[in-house]
């Protein structure tokens, strides 16, 4: 037994046959007008301003002479920075692991430190001065010492007197 054929599958059946007949005719026209892209006209030209061109350049356009010694080729050395001494916070300290965490004062940064980092001994909370290293996880601080709490000498003389 055939299967029906409803009105919208004739259809259907009639458009996919005439888009094969066009794609053919097409096919077929290619062929007859054959390749009349020659390599001429393939060719794109590349002007002195960066724009692609048809037409080959002309050989009197005059260039700018560049000394090759003027040219830098590797990066400048960074120089030497002094390391700024920050100032901040002890906000945790695990003594029996050995590390804890300093935030800066000048800002919200907070900054992982080891035990082997301290130089004396801190606790939570003691304001402390320290230099920062970049680690494998960010910012680390280094050189960690207690900040001297000292009186300036010209006030100490004022006091005394």
């Amino acid at each position: 037994m055939a299967k029906s054929m409803t009105v919208g599958k004739r259809e259907n059946e009639k458009k996919r046959i005439a888009k094969r007949e066009e794609k053919l005719k097409k096919k077929e026209n290619k062929k007859l007008s054959g390749s009349s892209n020659s390599f001429e006209d393939m060719i794109a030209y590349v002007d002195e301003n960066g724009r692609i061109t048809s037409t080959p350049p002309t050989e009197n356009v005059r260039k700018e002479e560049i000394n090759p010694d003027e040219i830098v080729i590797a990066t400048p050395k960074k120089e030497d920075e002094e390391p700024t001494i920050l100032r901040g916070r002890v906000e945790f300290f695990n003594e029996s692991r050995g590390f804890g965490f300093i935030k800066d004062l000048s800002g919200v940064e907070k900054y992982f430190f080891h035990v082997n980092n301290v130089v004396g001994n801190i606790a939570e909370n003691n304001i402390v001065t320290f230099d920062l290293e970049r680690g494998v996880k960010g910012m680390n601080a280094v050189n960690i010492s207690l900040e001297n709490k000292s009186k300036p000498e010209n006030l100490a003389q004022t006091e005394s007197v």
